[in-house]
C-alpha cells in the first residue's frame, strides 16, 4: 500500500486534488481511498488530504500518519508546521513554489524535493485570482511526472470526470505543470 499526505490552505483545491489523484489511480487499475481533514475555517486555513492505494481492497480508516509522498500546495506550511512529520525516509516531496528543488537544503539530506510553480501555472490558464489561485489540476499533473503512478490520459480523464468547470484551462494547465516539474534527489545538497 502506497500512502500520501497533501498539505495546503483552504482554498487552493486540497481537497479536489486527493479527489483527482484517486479518480487517476482509480482509473489505473488501483483500489483508493482518499479523505480530506479541516476544521470549521476553511478559506486559507491549513487543510490537510490523505490519500491511499492499493492493489487489494483497503481496509484500514484512519488518517495517514507515516506517507510515503507528500504534496505541499502552501510553501509557507514548511516553515509553520512540521509537514515531513512521519514521513518515510528518501519519501519524495512535491512543493507548489518558484524556488529552485535543491534551495531546500534542510528536507534534501532525507527525501527527494520536486518542485513546480502551480500557481503561476494556474493563474496563467485563470484558474482562480492571482492572490488566490486554484492550483489542484497543475499539481496533479505535475504528480503524474514525479510520482509515475499514472499518465497523463488519466489525468485528462479525471479533470474531465470531477472539474467541467474551465476544462479545457484546467487540462492545460495539468499538462504544463507535468513539464516544468524540477527534481533535485534525496541527499543533493545545494549553497542556494
Amino acid at each position: 500500500m502506497r500512502e500520501l499526505r497533501i498539505h495546503g490552505r483552504g482554498g487552493q483545491g486540497t481537497v479536489i486534488a486527493s479527489k483527482l489523484l484517486a479518480v487517476a489511480l482509480f482509473r489505473e487499475g488501483h483500489e483508493v481511498q482518499s479523505f480530506p481533514a479541516f476544521g470549521v475555517e476553511r478559506r486559507g486555513a491549513p487543510v490537510t488530504a490523505f490519500l491511499r492505494f492499493d492493489d487489494s481492497p483497503i481496509r484500514l480508516r484512519c488518517e495517514i500518519t507515516a506517507p510515503n509522498h507528500l504534496i505541499v500546495l502552501d510553501p509557507t506550511l514548511i516553515d509553520a508546521v512540521d509537514v515531513t512529520a512521519g514521513l518515510e525516509a528518501g519519501g519524495t516531496i512535491l512543493i507548489n513554489t518558484d524556488r529552485d528543488p535543491a534551495s531546500y537544503v534542510e528536507l534534501t539530506p532525507r527525501f527527494t524535493v520536486a518542485t513546480v510553480d502551480a500557481s503561476e501555472i494556474a493563474v496563467r490558464h485563470g484558474l482562480g485570482t492571482r492572490s488566490q489561485p486554484i492550483v489542484n489540476t497543475a499539481i496533479v499533473g505535475a504528480s503524474s511526472s514525479v510520482f509515475g503512478w499514472f499518465g497523463m490520459e488519466a489525468v485528462e480523464a479525471a479533470i474531465a470526470d470531477e472539474v467541467p468547470v474551465k476544462l479545457e484551462e484546467n487540462v492545460e494547465a495539468a499538462r504544463e505543470a507535468a513539464e516544468a516539474v524540477r527534481v533535485a534527489p534525496t541527499g543533493e545538497m545545494s549553497n542556494v
